[in-house]
């Protein structure tokens, strides 16, 4: 084993140059505050904690790498009906294969690609930081929700005045009806 193998990496951009060619790239990110002040400000989280992300970069061939890594992390959302906190923990395995722009692929191979496999085109660089953000995003549930909360019919109106209801809202379904009882 060199010592690019064995050595554990926690740099969030990784410059394509630095990769070993018959070799991995190990690496376990080490979040900042501000990147963790980051993602909670673009996905409109309450709260980030326990965030880890870890793998391999491996050659794939002669211009093309495949990261392998592991996202940890718990996030707080606030419930769409009662903005309490809900908590979700987020753990999935991520594999990107990132070849150069210039590569074509062809139709049958793009089909039997596995699905759990993105491809990326590759740069200069491979932004880690980025793909944690990215997969943090994807796997937010997309309306949290405290278990056993429930929408009521809320109704506001200025003192004085009747308000408007949800069949109010609806004119064409009273038509609807009246159309009913006509043709009765």
């Amino acid at each position: 084993m060199t010592k690019n193998q064995s050595k554990i990496h926690n740099a969030s951009v990784v410059a394509v140059s630095d990769l070993p060619q018959n070799g991995e790239y190990r690496f376990a990110l080490d979040f900042t505050e501000q990147q963790l002040g980051q993602i909670i400000q673009d996905l409109e989280l309450v709260d980030l904690t326990k965030l880890s992300f870890d793998g391999t970069i491996k050659a794939a061939g002669r211009e093309s790498w495949t990261l392998n890594a592991k996202l940890g992390a718990s996030v707080v959302q606030s419930c769409v009906i009662t903005l309490e906190p809900v908590k979700t923990r987020i753990d999935e395995n991520i594999q990107r294969d990132f070849i150069p722009n210039d590569q074509d692929f062809e139709e049958d191979s793009v089909s039997e690609m596995d699905e759990n496999v993105e491809t990326e085109p590759l740069g200069n660089e491979i932004d880690l930081f980025a793909i944690a953000s990215e997969v943090i995003a994807l796997n937010l549930p997309p309306y949290p929700q405290i278990p056993g909360a429930t929408l009521e019919n809320a109704v506001f109106t200025e003192p004085g005045k009747a308000a408007m209801t949800d069949d109010d809202a609806k004119p064409f379904a009273s038509l609807a009806s009246l159309k009913d009882k006509l043709s009765k």
